[in-house]
């Protein structure tokens, strides 16, 4: 009892901030929501009782250096968090890619939001169906160069997939 006592103050203080990173991550990409599955479900089974202060604590420690590590990720690629996010829907869950092809998929991912920024995000883009078409005609123009890994089923999906995305998250 004096255990629990013990960590019921930094379990509830690393939840806290553990929340706050998901709550600031997920929204910028939502390949992120696993983490906030994985969390919920941390916690669901904490209090089902199915796991003891001790391993709660050690597991969300482990969580919080995972969440660090996956908001330095965007450094390491070299990508700010729009960029990573469209790269994580072109490359999750398929295919694998050789480094270069990886470096390719990087500037796309650059030069499609540099391209809807510039051309075709305009005020209330969402409102009309010729500019929404305008968004779509574009992301399909630049994902053309998606390296030659990508199967015509691939093109299509990646498409659809940033097309949802970049409507859901740029209005």
């Amino acid at each position: 009892c004096i255990i629990v006592a013990l960590f019921d103050r930094p379990i509830e203080q690393l939840r806290a901030m553990i929340r706050r990173s998901l709550d600031r991550l997920v929204p910028r990409n939502r390949g992120r929501m696993d983490f906030y599955d994985t969390f919920e479900k941390m916690i669901a089974d904490y209090n089902a009782g199915a796991t003891n202060a001790e391993a709660l604590f050690a597991q969300l420690v482990d969580f919080a250096k995972q969440l660090n590590e996956e908001e330095r990720r965007g450094i390491r690629e070299q990508l700010d968090d729009e960029q990573l996010a469209i790269l994580d829907i072109l490359t999750r869950p398929s295919p694998k890619l050789t480094k270069q092809e990886r470096e390719q998929v990087k500037r796309i991912a650059r030069e499609l939001l540099d391209t809807l920024k510039a051309e075709r995000l305009v005020l209330e883009w969402r409102g009309r169906q010729q500019t929404r078409a305008a968004v779509l005609v574009a992301i399909q123009e630049v994902l053309e160069n998606l390296p030659q890994k990508y199967s015509d089923d691939d093109y299509h999906v990646k498409c659809d997939a940033v097309y949802q995305h970049v409507y859901d998250s740029y209005y």
